[in-house]
């Protein structure tokens, strides 16, 4: 998959506005894919389950774009991310940085809705 653009408003909640990013096929599981939506530039992890987790693709410890190619894994019952950079370790689900703990990683919230996934960015 090539980095995409997610341009149809899926609507808003209370809450984020939904984009639409994907097809959930467009995503190989445990490997990252960089996407703009909603003017942020998101990376999108499908996980073995079908679940999709976001997070930005800037590297906190860098400031580089480049958190879609980073390494999956996990610690303990932890599914994290790796920085390709320097290998800092961040939570998926929180952000939080487990190897630099004054780094954090943006977090967004993602869905799968009819084969499709969708992200929600902070209005």
């Amino acid at each position: 998959m090539t980095p995409s653009t997610a341009t149809a408003v899926i609507g808003t909640e209370a809450g984020p506005t939904w984009y639409r990013a994907c097809a959930l096929d467009d995503l190989e599981p445990l490997w990252g894919e960089a996407a703009l939506i909603g003017g942020e530039q998101v990376a999108l992890f499908r996980l073995s389950d079908g679940r999709v987790l976001a997070v930005t693709h800037r590297d906190p410890a860098t400031a580089s774009y480049v958190m879609a190619r980073g390494i999956v894994g996990s610690r303990g019952d932890r599914l994290t991310i790796a920085s390709p950079l320097h290998k800092q370790v961040y939570d998926l689900v929180t952000g939080e940085c487990l190897s630099s703990p004054a780094l954090h990683l943006r977090t967004f919230p993602a869905r799968v809705v009819d084969g499709a996934v969708e992200i929600g960015i902070p209005a």
